[in-house]
């Protein structure tokens, strides 16, 4: 018989780290800029890049504050929200007083959380109940029983429900009802919300007492009102201009050629983050025999060359290491950040920094922000006492990226 798994892929052995982790005590940083308006405020934990802060923005809410221990996504985060407070660090070390002193005067409306989940990924060959990771939603109830919002709202990968065989789902929902919410749960995939992705998420979403629970109507799709096809790869890119291996470009080579793309570069008076990896000739070569929508490598089905007309696979961080995932559908390379960042929805004027390699992995671990918005208007609506019996079409969160 075979003895106990040893290796790269043995469960026991310790997830790798990242050295762009922060491993010393948490840091402060107060706003930019003073904040006008009395919107409601938002809390965004594990705020990595600022995806869920994106959505909820553009619906009307005010972000108060960012944590995350991921140094190159708080910077790319105080980039883009300069009236949002930020705390860098472990959040199980970050005590109370230090996120009330964050926030500052004003009730917290809501607080989400995209708590990481590579503890429940099926792209995990790692993945087991034990993870560590997997029990970092204990710092989610801790900071909604100190800020007691009005909402709150937790994100997760699908494969959350079937760990433990359902174990951790009946904890989190168990958890934040506790902490006096009701609570729901539901699958939503970014696709069905114009985004030009397939991307499942689990959403846990509480309310307190007498407030509504309400969830966004598709908008793209077979289950939306209007039966608006899904968005695809090429309706998310085709407007950006080529690039060879290694080469970048910062201007704009043709007008948006769709709604999307008019959405997308809205509030972009450059273009951001257009950078191509570099990769070997024989990864040049290979992603250029590879016909777009099938597998790039035999061992690896779901490392694809995306295909323009299609919407993508779920996109991924890539982990920590400088490789690609996808390649684009009719050059041979790589995608660049701003790329990913259109698969994602992420608009044209926020600026990931940080290098090639941890933009991806910040892009990769984002909220997509068209799917974040729509269930921020529900949210809004119910803090208005108001419910959307027929929402939006699909471009009305056009309002995508202001308010930031």
């Amino acid at each position: 018989m075979a003895g106990p798994k040893s290796g790269a892929w043995d469960p026991r052995v310790k997830p790798e780290e990242s050295p762009y982790d922060w491993r010393g005590d948490p840091v402060l940083t107060l706003p930019r800029r003073r904040a006008t308006g009395n919107e409601p405020l938002v809390v965004d934990l594990f705020c990595g890049c600022g995806g869920l802060s994106i959505g909820f923005s553009a619906a009307g809410f005010r972000v108060a504050l960012g944590i995350d221990i991921h140094v190159p996504s708080i910077r790319t985060f105080q980039l883009n929200h300069p009236s949002a407070s930020t705390i860098l660090g472990d959040i199980r070390r970050v005590p109370d007083d230090l996120i009330i002193r964050a926030i500052g005067d004003g009730q917290v409306a809501v607080v989400v959380a995209g708590v990481p989940c590579e503890g429940f990924s099926l792209q995990n060959r790692k993945r087991h109940e034990g993870d560590e990771r997997n029990f970092l939603f204990w710092e989610f109830i801790r900071v909604i029983r100190l800020l007691r919002p009005s909402y709150v709202l937790l994100e997760n990968v699908p494969g959350l429900r079937t760990s433990a065989n359902g174990a951790f789902l009946r904890r989190i929902a168990m958890a934040i009802q506790e902490s006096g919410y009701r609570v729901e749960h539901r699958v939503l995939n970014a696709l069905d919300y114009g985004v030009p992705q397939s991307r499942p998420r689990v959403f846990f979403l509480g309310a307190l007492p007498g407030l509504p629970i309400t969830w966004p109507v598709p908008t793209h799709g077979p289950n939306s009102p209007d039966r608006r096809p899904y968005r695809t790869v090429g309706d998310a890119i085709s407007d950006l201009p080529p690039l060879g291996p290694g080469e970048a470009k910062a201007e704009y080579a043709a007008e948006p050629a769709n709604e999307y793309q008019a959405l997308m570069r809205r509030l972009a008076h450059r273009l951001l983050n257009h950078e191509a990896p570099r990769h070997a000739p024989s990864t040049v070569d290979r992603i250029a025999r590879t016909p777009p929508g099938s597998p790039l490598f035999s061992s690896y089905p779901q490392r694809i060359r995306l295909s323009l007309h299609d919407p993508s696979p779920t996109l991924v961080s890539g982990g920590i290491r400088p490789q690609y995932f996808f390649g684009h559908p009719t050059q041979p390379r790589g995608l660049t950040t701003r790329e990913c960042c259109r698969i994602q929805s992420i608009p044209d004027h926020y600026e990931i920094v940080g290098g090639l390699v941890q933009e991806r992995v910040q892009v990769g671990n984002a909220v997509p922000p068209l799917l974040a918005e729509a269930i921020a208007r529900e949210i809004h609506a119910g803090l208005r006492g108001q419910r959307t019996a027929h929402r939006m079409p699909a471009e009305t969160p056009a309002q995508l990226g202001l308010g930031i």
